[in-house]
């Protein structure tokens, strides 16, 4: 019974997500499909975007095609040029420390912000979120990582109750998705990150809203100078497939 159970809750749940993009525009979906394959990586930088050959692959015309790849291009993750078409745009090393410059005092502030408004049922499901991501780190399993990465920055911002905050954190997440996806080949990097995450954290649960803006504070500078460093190893020739400039 508890089988049958488990599968009725799960044919739910897929009915009901199937609702959910039922109810968005093709040409939406379309779009956040694309946008997602490029951040994640499975369309890689330097791709040419060919409308026939995404069009027979998403099984839609070329229409919403074009329309997602405009709009990807006023995001920034496409680059339109006259002769050369559509293509994925490269993420540079110096794209990267801008979006950690702005990621600095925008996530200190909002594990500051988090502190204050976190409520109890909220602090336990933080901290869960945080031994998630250590668990995923000791067993190697880079999807999960990736993930709950993305998952604890977004749930202490949503901890805020703050729509603006929201919108604008989600804008410099998403530019950071993209290099996660590159840099989480180096697996001592995030195990370090599980315990600054845990020491976030910990510093908001126990309502310490100044620790846990410094914690904050210096989790981004740690990842910004893993990206400087990694844009040395780039300029001598050992480094991933990113540019410097």
């Amino acid at each position: 019974m508890a089988h049958l159970a488990d599968g009725n809750r799960k044919g739910a749940l897929d009915m009901m997500d199937f609702q959910l993009k039922a109810q968005k525009p093709l040409k939406e979906l379309v779009y956040l499909e694309l946008k997602h394959k490029i951040l994640t990586g499975e369309i890689e930088s330097q791709t040419r975007l060919m409308e026939i050959d995404l069009a027979e692959k998403m099984n839609v015309s070329r229409t919403p095609i074009r329309e997602a790849i405009h709009r990807l291009a006023d995001d920034g993750l496409v680059k339109l040029e006259a002769r050369k078409g559509a293509y994925v745009a490269n993420i540079s090393i110096k794209d990267m420390l801008d979006v950690f410059e702005v990621r600095e005092d925008m996530e200190g502030f909002t594990a500051y912000l988090a502190t204050q408004r976190i409520t109890d049922e909220q602090k336990f499901k933080l901290d869960e979120i945080a031994k998630r991501y250590e668990a995923a780190t000791k067993r190697n399993d880079k999807e999960a990582v990736i993930e709950l990465d993305e998952e604890f920055h977004n749930f202490i911002v949503a901890c805020c109750n703050n729509e603006t905050l929201a919108e604008l954190v989600k804008y410099v997440q998403e530019l950071s998705l993209r290099f996660r996806y590159l840099y989480y080949d180096d697996f001592s990097l995030y195990e370090g990150t599980a315990e600054q995450h845990n020491r976030i954290a910990e510093a908001i649960v126990s309502g310490d809203a100044d620790k846990a803006r410094k914690e904050a504070d210096e989790h981004v500078k740690t990842l910004k100078t893993f990206v400087i460093e990694l844009g040395e190893k780039i300029e001598s020739g050992d480094g991933a497939n990113i540019e410097v400039e």
